[in-house]
């Protein structure tokens, strides 16, 4: 079994097995050297002997040269050289080898994207000023599909302009694969997913390679295999490379995790997945709730100067028939849900930006930033098991209003009668989905948003009193020696469950006890049928408790 969650112990009678793994990877390959100005224009001299020919002009030769080249070897080795007009993806599948002993290049696309593109102003006799343009202009990039023997296939984008920027984008599940034949695992794949697996244990020790400190060195490895004579030779030659010490560093750029739950039947993963979605889409309760049929991109506009806000949202698309995916979005970091094949239930954990949600992004870093997303996802699944399958204890209820200390600091008890400390209990649900926690600040406007309040009614000052009490009954702890704080495993189940309890049960009896529904029962739906017997036994029990039901 892969790395075990609540919610996964829950459903776990229903399952064959499960995996985990690193799927798509993309790392950024930058010159470091050339980045800032002083290196460009010492490497320039390295190249030339001189920067007296450094302008805008010679920057703009390389493209055409490495274009120029490029179309002459292609035509040379029958390689498909075209222009991108529509996903890229989708026309490199028409040009993939037949032969399954095929390694090498076997399409290139090239289109126009934006590119960091030096800019060179001369002043004085030898003063000379090397900038970024900005905007970023649009040019041509070339995409380079290579089979390699260990990582199956993979794409290089290659920006021909120096200092040469490229990114590099690959696939765990395909060098999993690949590792698991070599290694005698048996398995069935439907495209990027293994649907049968015999040795659960072996696929899992083989996945659990790209996690490791090893990983780094086979990234490395597959980036120069392919980038320096497949790629950059065409801009720079051997000579070229060696004679400025053009050496590539790496980056991480983009990164997914998965969690792929084995169900023992098709009809029963899709039950638990839909009514996971209908029960848990409105508790989560986040800023925005979309429901997309069709089209999956919108467009954004914004204000010019304006920065673009974080998108915070939970997004439910059906794509095509049969196929619907959950996802949670937080800035540049996404949780995602969706079947995958027949009888498969993907749960995935991306980051979209490396650069802004990790302090340490370059590729050292890479087994910790999949470590990150594996306890993002999995924080996800916990959160999610304790909404949906939630109880309380009676005596716990009890015990919430006695008070208690945190340390050395006595608080008070949770009186879950009052409104104020209802409304807290819903904002740290609402927030708990976020795995870089929640602070005081984010409390209080949360709260005062469910109770209708202005801000300065309730106070960050007032959440951190209210957040200590949660403290002090392990509902909820602090994030190491931080200010922000997450909520504990059981402190989702039981504030999940009060708020089901209070909001779907009682205050819907409380609201109809003792009143004569004048709706047609043909008219009800399944929910309000539900309500209207219990009112009716409701009704029925208040004489014999002493209580006459109103006429």
């Amino acid at each position: 079994m892969a790395g075990v969650d609540e919610f996964s112990k829950h459903y776990a009678e229903l399952l064959d097995g499960s995996y985990d793994c690193v799927d798509r990877i993309v790392l950024d390959a930058y010159f470091r050297l050339a980045q800032g100005p002083g290196g460009f224009r010492h490497w320039w001299r390295n190249l030339f002997g001189t920067d007296a020919n450094l302008d805008d002009t010679h920057l703009m030769r390389f493209a055409g040269r490495f274009a120029r080249r490029l179309r002459a070897y292609a035509q040379t080795a029958g390689i498909p050289l075209e222009q991108a007009d529509s996903r890229k993806c989708d026309m490199a599948t028409n040009y993939e080898p037949e032969d399954p002993s095929f390694t090498g290049v076997y399409c290139i696309l090239w289109g126009r994207a934006p590119a960091p593109v030096r800019h060179v102003r001369r002043f004085g006799t030898d003063g000379m000023d090397i900038r970024v343009k900005k905007p970023y202009p649009y040019v041509n990039h070339y995409s380079f599909y290579i089979v390699d023997p260990e990582w199956g296939r993979l794409v290089i984008r290659f920006c021909p302009h120096p200092p040469f920027n490229a990114m590099i984008i690959l696939n765990g599940h395909e060098h999993v694969a690949i590792e698991a034949r070599e290694r005698g695992v048996r398995f069935s794949k439907d495209g990027n997913c293994f649907t049968d697996i015999t040795n659960a244990a072996g696929l899992n020790r083989v996945a659990e390679t790209m996690r490791g400190p090893c990983s780094v060195g086979r990234l490395e490895k597959v980036c120069e295999r392919w980038l320096y004579t497949a790629v950059l030779c065409f801009a720079l030659d051997r000579r070229e490379q060696q004679r400025t010490g053009f050496q590539y560093s790496y980056s991480v750029y983009q990164s997914e995790y998965s969690r792929n739950l084995l169900f023992t039947r098709g009809h029963q993963m899709e039950q638990v997945f839909e009514s996971l979605i209908d029960r848990n889409r409105a508790r989560l309760d986040l800023k925005t709730v979309r429901t997309v049929f069709g089209r999956k991109h919108r467009p954004y506009f914004r204000h010019p100067g304006k920065a673009k806000h974080p998108r915070i949202e939970i997004v439910v698309e059906r794509l095509v028939y049969a196929l619907t995916v959950f996802r949670i979005h937080f800035g540049m970091l996404t949780v995602k849900m969706y079947s995958k094949g027949e009888r498969v239930l993907r749960i995935e954990a991306i980051a979209h930006n490396a650069k802004r949600e990790f302090p340490r992004y370059g590729i050292r870093w890479f087994p910790d930033i999949v470590e990150s997303l594996r306890g993002i996802l999995e924080r996800f699944l916990n959160v999610l098991d304790g909404i949906d399958a939630s109880f309380v204890d009676s005596r716990i209820l009890d015990t919430w209003a006695q008070p208690c200390k945190v340390g050395r600091t006595p608080v008070g008890g949770i009186d879950m009668t009052r409104p104020r400390m209802r409304a807290v209990a819903a904002a740290v649900l609402a927030l708990a989905v976020d795995h870089r926690g929640f602070t005081a600040p984010q409390v209080a406007a949360k709260v005062a948003e469910i109770l209708r309040v202005p801000s300065r009614r309730y106070r960050s000052t007032q959440a951190a009193y209210d957040i200590k009490k949660l403290r002090g009954k392990g509902l909820v702890q602090r994030m190491g020696r931080s200010r922000r704080y997450m909520c504990t495993d059981q402190g989702h189940r039981r504030l999940a469950a009060f708020d089901a309890i209070y909001s779907k049960a009682l205050l819907p009896l409380l609201a109809n006890a003792g009143k004569r529904s004048r709706c047609p029962k043909k008219h009800m739906s399944q929910i309000d049928r539900q309500y209207d017997r219990v009112r009716a036994e409701v009704q029925a029990l208040l004489p014999f408790l002493g209580l006459s039901p109103a006429a």
